[in-house]
């Protein structure tokens, strides 16, 4: 839990505590970071927030469809969707179905593939594998119809694996079906079983479940869904992916679950892969309340309660979390994605799905825009008559959650940590009157020589990576290579501005 402390009654709180913490370079409490990018996604470096800093969560904005799920194939059935980048090239595997009132099929589900030279602009390859209604001129790579595979058709959820020791006829990976299977390829096209034995039997797979290659800790981890007070979250890892998985635990949350939660989403975060992010579904179902008859299309909503009360009732949104152990998750109880204010075909069941997986892309704002993450959700899902889409929604790198502070100020002081390298780097964005200024001090409080808060020129801007400098005697550093290995603490003071994540180089 991050310490919030007054401006009137921190300095004494804080100098007290201080005195009460060793000096002593071998503190176990402290945290060695080394060179690794820091994110603010929890509270795991926060020591107290002075003044008006606070955490803050971030949110995605909406940019623009990309995908409309038109062809006869697909139907308003469009979820549990996986993109990922795959060298040059970007895949998305698709679920395609179509359903009455969101109940009822109308015909078998299918497993597609899109695929993409950036992320945005997304085509259907004519793979002609699986037949469909008398022609295989589609981008269809399975089927419930298939006697081998058909039942993995629902939540077919494939990954790159990034193990090093993988085959190259099993590059790719995949878990589906309930209870779940593995399944591998070569080309991400055609499948096989991995083998005719489930890997886990116990849960309810009746969601998006998934698995990866967990390159930090070098081992397999999987979560699937399984119901504890609601829907909820398991998860088990294993050293080899057809075989050997731990028994399946419930994942634990700090502070709460913050709901049902229908899907998981959770994936190594590429810039910084000893975090986990987690980007579920949350489902909440507040029943038949007056709001609920102003929300869209209250006849045709009446209409879908009449098959099942929920598809009128039900409302699912975007959630955000993360680990640094994949077991326990921090949870931010506010909606990463609300269902928006459109006036047709949202605030429905089955809308706002938060696709598998986070990739990066160029910006559409301006040509030297730097790159920035994309992630796809889902709209008018499973309405009738009408095609779902896939609407992409961009976000900063590491723009998560940041440590804000308005015009008046605040600071962020970290726990004990050691780091390693020389210079260190800022992803921030202020005002141009505020800015970041940035100073070591021991575990005493004491700010170390030349590095103080106000040895640091105020840094002001926006930027992915900005260095550091101090001023001392009027000589202008950006070398913290005599303070490594050292056990200190970070001060950050902002005005009017976001520190996302911060990293030391040499």
């Amino acid at each position: 839990m991050i310490r919030k402390i007054t401006q009137f009654s921190f300095s004494f709180i804080f100098s007290l505590s201080l005195l009460s913490v060793s000096s002593n370079a071998e503190d176990p409490d402290a945290i060695d970071i080394a060179d690794r990018r820091e994110l603010f996604v929890d509270d795991y470096l926060v020591e107290v927030l002075e003044g008006e800093a606070r955490q803050i969560l971030n949110h995605p904005v909406p940019r623009e469809v990309v995908f409309v799920s038109n062809r006869p194939w697909e139907g308003n059935g469009l979820n549990y969707v996986t993109v990922f980048q795959d060298g040059d090239s970007y895949k998305m595997y698709y679920r395609g179905g179509d359903y009455d009132r969101g109940v009822t099929s109308l015909h078998e589900q299918v497993y597609c593939l899109a695929v993409s030279n950036d992320g945005i602009k997304w085509e259907r390859p004519n793979l002609g594998l699986v037949e469909f209604e008398g022609s295989k001129d589609n981008n269809i790579i399975l089927t419930e119809k298939d006697k081998d595979l058909g039942y993995i058709c629902h939540n077919f959820s494939p990954f790159l694996d990034l193990n090093p020791n993988a085959s190259k006829t099993e590059r790719y990976k995949a878990i589906g079906g309930g209870p779940l299977f593995p399944l591998i390829s070569s080309d991400g096209i055609i499948w096989k079983k991995a083998t005719e034995e489930p890997i886990v039997t116990k849960g309810a797979f009746d969601s998006q479940n998934l698995a990866f290659w967990d390159t930090i800790r070098g081992e397999y981890r999987a979560y699937h869904r399984e119901f504890r007070n609601g829907r909820d979250i398991m998860t088990e890892t294993s050293d080899e992916f057809s075989s050997n998985w731990s028994k399946p635990v419930f994942l634990k949350y700090t502070p709460s679950r913050g709901g049902e939660l229908y899907t998981n989403q959770i994936t190594p975060y590429k810039r910084a892969p000893h975090i986990f992010l987690g980007f579920p579904t949350r489902y909440e179902d507040r029943g038949l309340t007056p709001s609920t008859r102003h929300l869209p299309q209250w006849k045709y909503r009446q209409s879908r309660s009449k098959i099942s009360t929920r598809e009128g009732t039900a409302v699912t949104e975007g959630l955000f979390m993360s680990s640094r152990d994949g077991s326990h998750f921090h949870v931010f109880q506010e909606a990463f994605v609300r269902p928006g204010l459109r006036t047709k075909d949202s605030w429905f069941y089955g809308d706002n799905y938060q696709n598998n997986g986070l990739v990066e892309t160029r910006s559409t704002l301006a040509e030297d825009a730097p790159n920035e993450l994309s992630m796809y959700l889902t709209e008018s899902t499973l309405q009738n008559g009408k095609p779902a889409k896939l609407r992409r929604y961009s976000l900063r790198m590491d723009g998560f959650v940041s440590i804000n502070a308005p015009m008046r100020g605040g600071k962020l002081i970290s726990k004990p940590i050691r780091f390693s390298g020389n210079k260190l780097y800022l992803n921030f964005s202020s005002s141009a009157r505020g800015g970041i200024r940035v100073g070591f001090m021991d575990m005493t409080g004491k700010a170390l020589a030349g590095y103080s808060l106000n040895d640091c020129p105020w840094i002001y801007g926006d930027s992915l990576r900005r260095i550091v400098e101090w001023k001392s005697d009027n000589v202008v550093t950006s070398n913290a290579g005599s303070i490594a290995g050292q056990i200190i603490k970070l001060v950050f003071e902002l005005k009017d501005a976001d520190l996302f994540s911060f990293k030391f180089e040499e």
